[in-house]
């Protein structure tokens, strides 16, 4: 109570005001109204602001950026500074005023991303020169950090000159280029190359206004391709194409230049436009065919090295860059389609006839199968008709076995030819390719280099003795080794076949003949020019039930015969007797009235 009897009344307080409801005094309301406004949210989402630091810890940073409520940001943010303290003006980026606690949602390294983000796509849109700092290699070129993004670097785009060492580069500061930007995937793609080309564009244009065709320059091996050399001239690049560097067939460049070798070459070709210059080093020495012995000739043996290989023919380098192709059809009197590798490898020293030779076209064309005689030029005397030999089987048709005798003879066995008795449906069934077969020689065809030959020839035909033995009506025993439809096909001794029909394949029971059954079979058909032979299982049964029906017949008829004389015996005698009989009495009769009348 005491305190209370010590406070005193303010002196201008406005107890009038009060009255009235009035209790904003001299302030207006409406000053109060905006001063209040101002301290409201006046910014978005997914916008970056700038922020005061107001608190700090391990784990994360208080930044207030004006509003009633601080936003939280991760320390790892800010990593990169590691002098960050209290007070620091920082960028966020808001991604959300107002979380599920009713707090800010700030990021610091998406607002550096952002500005980076501009910066690059100002840097490309105004063709500006940008420093970045190579951070480390990677598949294809280099990584470099500018403003805070990762950008790619490519190998081809570091320097004019190819890159043999990229390690040099790593932890280097250096200037670029913005050449490419992806929008979608946010990535940047930085040249270095690309600050130096104008400069070397200038200087290509001044070496290339002097160039003249013909003209020999001297230059240093830059880079080594699988297809050519590029050489530098000057500030300016050649290629030498890698059929230009040798008169010879060159695998390799390698083979013949190496990295940094200073030669001399000639410019065969280039063009303003594309800037491009070729080069030839062979053009400087005499073509090889121009030095070719004058005396070489159709018809000489050469010798040569294998240098180029396909399934058609084989090059053969007899001088450097003097080459022939030996055909694959010179390879071998063999009329066989065959690949050029069963002949020949790379590398093979080989010796050939010349066939055709080009001196202004550079062109020759060997054999090597003249090396040896044509058989076929002694074909009659060497194979004559009726000569047996051994052959391989090459290669089948429908029709028959390709055979070949010896190197460039071949002949045909025709289908029928291969066997006596089995009916061949495919020479596959009967032997195999690259078996040996006996064979007769039945016709020479010598123009169109082709024999007919037989196997079945070298026995004699066995169906001048089946003729007796399977005579029609003749019972066998035979075993179905084949079911088809119109039918079975029926082993018989000897080797040969039979053939029955479905009805004649029907058993006493009714049943019909399977597989692999073994029967009885009676011959209903013989055919020595077909080689044909039908036969019936049913037809067995059927005549021995017709048989002995004949027979029962022959003695039902018999028996009747017999029966019937008897009876037509009997009432003659009765007739006779009777007519014996009936006279006598006729006969008493009429001497009984004769003896009545006499008396």
């Amino acid at each position: 109570m005491e305190n209370l009897k010590n406070i005193q009344p303010i002196d201008d307080f406005n107890w009038e005001a009060l009255e009235k409801g009035d209790s904003y005094g001299e302030v207006s309301k409406d000053d109060l109204v905006k001063t209040y406004d101002e301290t409201l949210n006046t910014v978005k989402d997914k916008e970056v602001v700038m922020g005061t630091v107001t608190a700090m810890n391990k784990r994360e940073v208080v930044v207030n950026i004006g509003f009633k409520s601080d936003g939280v940001v991760s320390m790892a943010e800010f990593r990169y500074n590691p002098d960050l303290k209290i007070g620091d003006e920082v960028e966020v980026y808001i991604e959300n005023q107002e979380d599920k606690k009713g707090q800010l949602v700030l990021s610091h390294r998406k607002a550096r991303a952002t500005r980076s983000w501009d910066r690059v796509n100002a840097a490309l849109e105004n063709e500006e020169i940008i420093k970045g700092y190579i951070k480390c290699r990677t598949k294809g070129g280099m990584i470099v950090d500018v403003f805070g993004i990762e950008a790619f670097l490519p190998g081809s785009q570091i320097d004019v000159k190819p890159i043999r060492d990229y390690d040099v580069f790593v932890g280097k500061t250096m200037e670029f280029k913005v050449v490419k930007i992806n929008q979608e995937f946010k990535n940047v793609v930085v040249s270095h190359k690309a600050l130096i080309e104008a400069e070397l564009e200038q200087q290509k244009k001044e070496i290339i206004g002097k160039l003249e065709k013909g003209q020999v320059l001297e230059g240093t091996v830059k880079n080594i391709t699988s297809y050519g050399v590029f050489i530098d001239l000057g500030g300016v690049d050649g290629l030498i194409h890698i059929t230009d560097l040798s008169w010879g067939r060159v695998s390799d460049p390698k083979e013949v230049v190496e990295l940094d070798q200073k030669l001399n070459v000639v410019i065969l070709d280039f063009d303003d436009e594309k800037k491009r210059i070729a080069l030839g080093l062979k053009q400087l020495t005499p073509h090889p065919w121009d030095a070719l012995d004058t005396d070489l000739k159709v018809g000489d043996k050469v010798k040569g090295k294998v240098v180029v290989m396909a399934d058609y023919g084989a090059f053969i380098e007899i001088a450097a860059g003097v080459e022939g192709l030996i055909h694959v059809s010179e390879m071998s009197w063999s009329q066989h389609l065959r690949s050029a590798q069963d002949f020949m490898k790379v590398g093979d020293e080989v010796e050939a006839v010349v066939l055709t030779l080009d001196r202004e076209e550079r062109k020759m064309s060997l054999g090597i199968k003249q090396l040896k005689q044509d058989p076929w030029e002694t074909i009659e005397e060497k194979y004559p008709v009726g000569s047996k030999h051994t052959a391989k089987v090459r290669n089948f048709t429908n029709f028959g076995v390709f055979v070949e005798i010896e190197e460039g003879v071949d002949g045909l066995i025709h289908i029928s030819d291969l066997s006596w008795t089995k009916k061949v449906k495919h020479p596959s069934e009967f032997t195999q390719i690259g078996a040996d077969i006996e064979v007769q020689v039945l016709e020479i065809d010598k123009e169109n280099r082709r024999l007919s030959l037989g196997h079945k020839q070298l026995e004699e035909n066995p169906w001048d003795v089946f003729e007796t033995v399977f005579t029609v009506g003749s019972v066998h025993e035979g075993t179905i080794i084949e079911m088809l439809d119109k039918g079975a096909v029926v082993a018989l001794p000897y080797g040969v076949e039979g053939f029955a029909t479905p009805k004649h394949l029907v058993k006493e029971d009714g049943s019909q003949a399977q597989l692999d059954e073994k029967l009885e079979f009676k011959v209903i058909e013989f055919n020595k020019d077909a080689k044909r032979i039908i036969l019936s299982h049913s037809r067995i049964f059927e005549d021995v039930a017709k048989a002995e029906e004949r027979a029962e017949k022959k003695a039902a008829s018999s028996a009747k015969k017999a029966s019937s004389n008897k009876r037509e015996d009997a009432p003659m005698i009765q007739n006779q007797a009777a007519s014996t009989t009936l006279g006598d009495i006729d006969a008493l009769a009429a001497l009984k009235e004769q003896l009545e009348g006499k008396k």
